[in-house]
C-alpha cells in the first residue's frame, strides 16, 4: 500500500544491458524468462524484478475466482483487489494502511494494478503482497491498449527516470531562502507602508515555491523514502505553511485515486460555495467526508454567483486548511506523526504572530490578508487542473472502471508552459504526466511527456494543454454554465434542490 517500511533487497546497480549505470539496477536474466520480469521503482532506483511472488508458505485455500466474484469483496471490512491478474484479500491491512483506509475502499473489489504500481515502491510486491494472496483470476485480460500504456511507465524506468536529481531541489530551497529573507528585510528593516506591503506579497509567494515542494515530498518523490519524505514533510508542511502533511496526504491520495468522481473526489466537493457539474445538484453521499452534500436554499444563492465568488473565495481559501488540518490532528483518525504535526504548526503559529508584531499594529491585518491572497495563486491552479475537465459518479468514468490512464487524461489538463516558467507553477502545469506517473520526480514530467502526448494522440484520448490564461477562461465558463442550471433547481420533498433535466437524462427520479 502507500509507502512501507519493509526492507527490500536491492541488485547490483546496473543499465538495462547489465553495464553500469545511473538511476537503473538490474539483474542478468536469461531472454526465455523475459516475459516475467517487469521494471519497477524503489527509492527511486529501477529495478528488473519478478512480475509475481509467490507466497511462501502456499496456502491451501487458494483458487480461482473471476471478476464478477472479486467484486462483490468491496468494502472496509471485507476488501480484495486485483494486482497484476491475482487476487489478495488485504482486509486485515485497511487499519495499517499508511495512506489511509480511504485509498483502499475506492479500490476495493476492482482490478488496481496500475494504481498501485503508481503509489508503491518494489519491494512491497516481494516482501508484503505474497502474504495476502488468495488466488488467481480466471478471467483478468489486459486489453492492447492498457498493455501500450504500461508499457510507457516501462520505458520511463527502464530510463531511470524515477530518481531525483536532488540538485534541483537544493536550488529551490536556495530560491526560497532567499524569499524568506527578503520577507525579514522587509519587515524588520523597512519601515515604509509599501515595504512591507510588498514583504506580504513575497511572503505569499514564498508559500506557493514552499507548496511545491511539499507536493512533491507528499507523494514520496523527493527522497522515495518514506521516513525521510515523512520528515520533510513536517517542515514544508506544518512548520513553514502551517499546513498538515497527514491532511494534504489524506485527501490528495483519494484525489488522484478518484479524481473528478462527483462522490468521492474531495477535491471537488465545495458545495455550498461551488458546484462544478450539474451532476451535483440534489443530494450526494461524500464517501471522503462522509455525510450528505445537498443543493439547499443557501448552495442555490451562492452557486447561481460561483463565477463571480471563485477568485475572493481563493484570496482567502488557505485559512479553511487550517482549521482542515486542525480539525484531522484532533479526530480519532489514525494519524501518523500527530504530536509532531501539532508542534509544528504551533511553532507555524509562533513565528507568524512574531513576524506581525513587528509591523505597526493597523498594517497586520492587511499585511496577513495580503500574503494569503497571494498564496491563493497555488489554490486557483489546482483548480485550473480539473474545475473544467470532464466529471463522473461513482467509480467508473465512462463506463471504464479500472481505467487508469483515460480517466486521468479526461479529468485533468496541462497548462502549455515555457521550460523557463516551470518553477513558477511548481510541477502543476504538467498534471497530466503527475496523476499518470505521480511518484515520477517534477524535473522529469517533461520527459514523460514526450510519451504520453502521442499516446494520446495515436488513440483519440483527450490530451488537454491550454494556456494559464485560457485555463482560466475555461473554469470562469464551467463554473457560469452551472451557475446558469442552478436557476432551473426545482425544490424536492427533502428540502433540497434538483435538476429535472439532469434526471431526465439519465432515468432518474
Amino acid at each position: 500500500m502507500v509507502g512501507s517500511w519493509v526492507f527490500f533487497e536491492y541488485l547490483p546497480m546496473c543499465k538495462s544491458d547489465g553495464s553500469s549505470g545511473d538511476g537503473v539496477r538490474n539483474r542478468k536474466t536469461d531472454s526465455d524468462h523475459d516475459r516475467d520480469l517487469i521494471w519497477r521503482e524503489d527509492e527511486g532506483y529501477s529495478h528488473l524484478v519478478s512480475r509475481f511472488y509467490a507466497p511462501k508458505r502456499k496456502s491451501k485455500d487458494a483458487k480461482s475466482f473471476t471478476l464478477e466474484e472479486v467484486a462483490k469483496h468491496n468494502t472496509r471490512d471485507d476488501l480484495w483487489i486485483i494486482v497484476e491478474g491475482k487476487a489478495y484479500d488485504v482486509t486485515k491491512y485497511v487499519q495499517h494502511h499508511p495512506g489511509g483506509w480511504l485509498p483502499m475502499v475506492n479500490m476495493a473489489g476492482k482490478d488496481c494494478t496500475d494504481v498501485f504500481a503508481n503509489y508503491h515502491p518494489a519491494r512491497v510486491y516481494e516482501k508484503m503482497l505474497p502474504g495476502y494472496y488468495v488466488g488467481e483470476v480466471s478471467d483478468y485480460e489486459v486489453s492492447a491498449f492498457v498493455q501500450e500504456h504500461r508499457e510507457v511507465r516501462q520505458k520511463l524506468l527502464e530510463r531511470g527516470l524515477f530518481e531525483t536529481r536532488l540538485s534541483f531541489y537544493a536550488y529551490h530551497v536556495a530560491f526560497q531562502v532567499a524569499l524568506f529573507s527578503c520577507v525579514l528585510y522587509g519587515v524588520l528593516c523597512c519601515s515604509t507602508y509599501s515595504a512591507h506591503m510588498l514583504a506580504a506579497v513575497v511572503l505569499g509567494l514564498f508559500w506557493q515555491q514552499v507548496a511545491g515542494i511539499g507536493h512533491d515530498i507528499g507523494h514520496n518523490a523527493v527522497f522515495h523514502q518514506m521516513k525521510k519524505d515523512n520528515l520533510g514533510g513536517l517542515v514544508v508542511g506544518p512548520l513553514l505553511t502551517g499546513i498538515s502533511i497527514a491532511w494534504w496526504k489524506r485527501s490528495h491520495n483519494v484525489h488522484h485515486i478518484v479524481c473528478n468522481s462527483v462522490e468521492n473526489d474531495p477535491d471537488i466537493q465545495f458545495l455550498p460555495l461551488f458546484a462544478i457539474t450539474e451532476k451535483m445538484f440534489g443530494k450526494f453521499w461524500s464517501t471522503y467526508h462522509q455525510k450528505w452534500f445537498t443543493t439547499d436554499a443557501v448552495a442555490k444563492l451562492l452557486v447561481r454567483y460561483q463565477h463571480f465568488l471563485f477568485y475572493p473565495v481563493m484570496a482567502v481559501a488557505r485559512f479553511n486548511l487550517y482549521v482542515q488540518s486542525w480539525a484531522l490532528l484532533f479526530s480519532k483518525d489514525r494519524i501518523y506523526n500527530r504530536k509532531q504535526e501539532m508542534a509544528c504548526m504551533l511553532l507555524f503559529i509562533g513565528w507568524n504572530v512574531a513576524l506581525l508584531s513587528q509591523l505597526p499594529s493597523d498594517e497586520r491585518l492587511p499585511f496577513l490578508l495580503l500574503s494569503h491572497a497571494v498564496a491563493g495563486v497555488l489554490h486557483v491552479q489546482i483548480c485550473l487542473s480539473h474545475f473544467s475537465m470532464g466529471t463522473y459518479n461513482g467509480h467508473a468514468y465512462n463506463g471504464e472502471s479500472d481505467e487508469w490512464f483515460k480517466m486521468q487524461c479526461a479529468t485533468t489538463l496541462n497548462i502549455a508552459t515555457p521550460p523557463l516558467l516551470d518553477f513558477v507553477h511548481i510541477g502543476l502545469q504538467h498534471q497530466i504526466e503527475h496523476h499518470l506517473f505521480p511518484r515520477l520526480p517534477r524535473h522529469n514530467l517533461r520527459e514523460a511527456r514526450k510519451y504520453v502526448k502521442p499516446l494520446c494522440e495515436k488513440h483519440g484520448i483527450v490530451y488537454h494543454e491550454p494556456g494559464f490564461f485560457q485555463a482560466n477562461v475555461e473554469l470562469v465558463r464551467t463554473l457560469y454554465r452551472t451557475a446558469q442550471l442552478s436557476k432551473t433547481l426545482k425544490q424536492a420533498d427533502g428540502g433540497f434542490y434538483e435538476s429535472p433535466l439532469w434526471e431526465g437524462l439519465n432515468a432518474q427520479g
